[in-house]
């Protein structure tokens, strides 16, 4: 039992024959507070920090030994060290986590067994330890492991106190055995992407968590508490050792884990309670605590901030290496074949892989490619630890030469001009050092904070969001949050026009003046250097100059006075400046936080846009001419049909903007004309016809919407032996499911008009059965899959108005995946409002549009990844 450590200006701690609990009591807070004063004393260092950790971690160590003797404790019970406590590290505020071990079938039956305990459990509590306490046979914590992962991983760092040493022993062993590194691996992963959603998947946001934030210690905890679940090692030397990290990357490790276990301890200290929140009212006061004096241009707690930002994306990066490669090793996966996709890049699994290590070294202008590669290479869903790691080290590399070459410049261009994939890319390009360095005028806002009521990330976390916002208005799946929006980007040409003023809109941020005007002289730069014609430049300048003006005018100005919509129409020129910058306000606004957007922000916005429009001179916007052009070639190919007119009318008022905008003409013709008579039917009505796209049928279902109804059409389709290549769903305004389906059967040898009918009929029986849903079958893989197995992955996140969650599914392909995914949604009362399915050769890329009240609890999420997880792994 290790002593505790000398407390600077404290007496020595007594034997526990010399005194009780109160004289216990007084010792423990002098003892606590004389290690806390002599932190706050000594300078913020990161070693002084780690000392202060150990020895309160000692200290209390100590105290409960006293304790455990003072209550007579039985000597076949231990007393173990469990979570935070248990590594050995105590924050100045944190609990004390400690479990009370007794022997498989030595429970608390014994009346004197449990006043000991009781009287233990209370006299800590006594002296002021705030204690996490549970009392548990061996059997009972394996068991409460199996269920509970918290619980699981709190054993992980289970560490001796006192009592039986030799029951700890045969517990820890026990343990070891039952721990499934796989399960371990895929809970602790899914449990860290949901902590990452809830914190808005950014370290940036400007009341970070030091602790549970992305790029806060938990990240380095959950490293370490898979690399010991899976026997790889229990510090970074080891993890060194055994080729998961580099000399260099375990010197980064230290240095940015060391300065984040300082804040944080600091943070306690200044707070006086347990805080993990570097919260507004504490940051002034922690800066100072490491002696930074605010300035005329910068304040002391921004000096702070911008340091503890650096740190916490240094984590974030090398999180991201080290989760990558521990899930090489655990799933085996290391020596997976790969696909080439250039001369210097592969696909490992899905991970855009770099051929060798030296390649950036030999080839800067692959550092671009890298992520131009990410954007259009279908099936690629992010980056190799190998080639994260090259990333990281090639840093260096990027310099004023870099900046400046053609080539370079031209792959920047590119990216922005793809058809998809910019909000992916440049949240990666920054994740990795790289947007600021190629944009050095970008990098000077990395980490830069925001002092006012409105945002709640730092500047250029908000710039990716809002360029992630004005993305979002250009994808069909994405039309139900802004409909509006989205009606206008669809006519809006050249997008990466709105992509270049949303990089540049605040870019200029920290550096006095009217950011406004000096974004816009930053943005010409580019412009110039980037070759971009005048006529966009000068858009893309108005737009940065001006981002703020919209918002302006329709907040404080009198919207009713012609002479303000005159003006304002005077500012914008034409529609396409208008459209641009209404775009561009909407984006904005709603990239400073989830809550500033409102309903009547929106209404403001509309009617200055449409007033505007008109005193220039426009058409009123209600429809996109698009949509507006397909609605009237179907009115066209219904009256081909001898339908009457108007037939379309009473199920295309039901319907939303997106239906629209995922059909063509001769769908929108088919579904009325199917459909005229059946808007309001509570019978399910089933359609289908020879597929108008190529092989295989078109199949039509509507009924009224429910829970399981998305998965029997599939379980019909999987039993039948048909494969879904396509489904398009929508739920009407009334409640009504309409879903389009695509699909292909090896029974095609039969007569299109038969396989129309049996499908009709068959399937119309299915949607009335009642009764648990068949379990799914087992689908074959094809050898393909079997040799380049691709590792499933799930994300599930909350829209924009946290009502509906965006579920994305990337694996492999194989029969009756569809209906073993809707299974797991139907099983949980979720609702499907929208389904993208993409097939990719072998691998399948799946979005769904859901909601349910099961989304909103925690553990319930967690249960429906890891269900949909098994549903979808392939069974080789």
């Amino acid at each position: 039992m290790a002593e505790p450590l000398p407390i600077p200006g404290a007496d020595p701690v007594p034997a526990p024959s010399q005194r009780g609990v109160a004289a216990l009591r007084q010792s423990f807070r002098q003892g606590k507070q004389a290690l806390i004063e002599h932190f706050r004393a000594s300078r913020a260092t990161a070693p002084a920090a780690l000392r202060l950790l150990r020895a309160l971690s000692r200290h209390v160590d100590g105290t409960l030994f006293e304790l455990w003797q003072h209550a007579v404790m039985p000597p076949h019970a231990t007393l173990i060290a469990v979570g935070g406590y248990g590594r050995g590290e105590l924050y100045p505020y944190s609990d004390v986590d400690v479990l009370v071990l007794l022997p498989s079938g030595k429970a608390l039956t014994n009346a004197a067994t449990r006043a000991s305990i009781e009287g233990f459990i209370t006299a800590c509590w006594d002296i002021g330890l705030e204690i996490g306490s549970s009392v548990r046979t061996i059997d009972e914590c394996l068991q409460e492991s199996e269920r509970d992962l918290t619980v699981q991983t709190s054993l992980l760092e289970s560490r001796f106190l006192c009592g039986s040493r030799s029951l700890f022993r045969e517990f820890r062993g026990q343990h070891a055995q039952a721990l499934d590194a796989k399960a371990f691996l895929r809970g602790k992963t899914l449990e860290m992407r949901q902590r990452h959603t809830k914190f808005e998947d950014t370290p940036y946001s400007l009341e970070p968590n030091c602790k549970e934030s992305p790029g806060g210690l938990r990240d380095l905890q959950v490293v370490m508490w898979l690399a010991r679940g899976a026997g790889l090692g229990k510090s970074w030397g080891e993890l060194c050792g055994r080729g998961l990290i580099t000399p260099f990357e375990v010197k980064q490790l230290q240095r940015n884990e060391g300065l984040i276990k300082l804040i944080r301890a600091r943070l306690h200290m200044v707070a006086g309670r347990r805080e993990d929140r570097l919260v507004f009212d504490l940051q002034t006061a922690v800066a100072e605590s490491f002696g930074y004096q605010s300035t005329k241009t910068l304040r002391a707690s921004e000096m702070l901030m911008r340091r503890y930002y650096w740190a916490a994306k240094a984590v974030t990066q090398l999180n991201q290496i080290l989760m990558l490669n521990i899930e090489e090793r655990i799933n085996g996966s290391q020596d997976a074949p790969m696909r080439r996709i250039n001369a210097h890049f592969l696909d490992r699994a899905g991970m855009l892989e770099v051929d060798r290590d030296e390649l950036y070294t030999e080839h800067p202008h692959a550092i671009l490619e890298t992520f131009l590669l990410y954007q259009q290479t279908p099936g690629i869903k992010g980056l190799s630890a190998r080639t994260l790691r090259a990333l990281y080290n090639a840093r260096g590399l990027m310099g004023t030469d870099f900046r400046r070459d053609p080539q370079n410049r031209a792959l920047f261009m590119q990216m922005l001009q793809e058809p998809e994939g910019q909000t992916h890319a440049f949240r990666l390009m920054n994740q990795t050092s790289v947007l600021g360095r190629y944009l050095w005028v970008f990098r000077r806002i990395v980490g830069q904070m925001q002092h006012d009521l409105f945002h709640v990330y730092t500047v250029d976390q908000h710039i990716l969001m809002v360029l992630r916002n004005v993305r979002r208005f250009f994808i069909p799946e994405h039309t139900h949050e802004y409909p509006f929006c989205s009606q206008l980007a669809a006519q809006f040409d050249r997008p990466w026009v709105l992509y270049i003023a949303a990089l540049f809109h605040d870019v200029a941020k920290g550096r006095g003046g009217d950011h406004s005007e000096l974004g816009a002289t930053e943005v010409r730069r580019f412009c110039r250097e980037h070759g971009i014609g005048k006529e966009d430049t000068e858009m893309i300048a108005f737009l940065v100059k001006g981002h703020l003006t919209m918002s302006r005018i329709a907040q404080k100005e009198d919207l009713s006075d012609s002479d303000v919509i005159e003006g304002f129409a005077a500012t914008v020129g034409n529609a396409r400046g208008l459209t641009a910058l209404y775009l561009l306000t909407v984006a904005d606004i709603r990239g400073t936080s989830p809550k500033v957007w409102n309903a009547w922000k929106g209404k403001l916005l509309e009617e200055l846009y449409r007033s505007t429009l008109r005193a220039l001179g426009g058409a009123k916007p209600n429809a996109d001419a698009e949509i507006e052009a397909r609605k009237q070639d179907a009115r066209h190919m219904l009256a081909l049909h001898s339908m009457l007119p108007d037939t379309e009318t009473p199920l295309w008022q039901t319907l939303e903007l997106s239906y629209f905008a995922r059909h063509d003409a001769a769908d929108l013709a088919w579904h009325a004309r199917a459909l005229w008579r059946h808007v309001q039917s509570e019978v399910p009505v089933v359609r289908a016809r020879p597929s108008p796209v190529g092989e295989g049928l078109q199949v039509l279902v509507y009924a009224p919407d429910r829970p399981d109804l998305f998965a029997r059409i599939c379980g019909y389709f999987d039993g039948a032996g048909f494969n879904i290549l396509d489904a398009k769903v929508h739920t009407t305004r009334t409640g009504f499911a309409l879903d389009t389906f695509q699909v292909i059967s090896p029974d095609l040898d039969l007569q299109y008009r038969d396989l129309v009918s049996l499908v009709e009929s068959q399937l119309s029986l299915a949607l009335k059965a009642q009764g648990p849903l068949p379990e799914p079958r087992k689908g074959r893989l094809s050898r393909r899959v079997k040799s380049f197995p691709f590792t499933p992955r799930i994300s599930l996140r909350p829209d924009e108005r946290a009502q509906r969650w965006l579920l994305s599914i990337s694996t492999s392909d194989r029969t009756g995946l569809l209906y073993a995914i809707a299974r797991v949604l139907a099983q949980h009362q979720i609702n499907l409002q929208l389904a993208k399915i993409t097939t990719l050769g072998e691998r399948v890329e799946d979005t769904f549009l859901v909601d349910g009240p099961a989304l909103q609890q925690n553990k319930a999420q967690l249960q429906i990844e890891s269900e949909l997880l098994d549903a979808v792994s392939p069974t080789l």
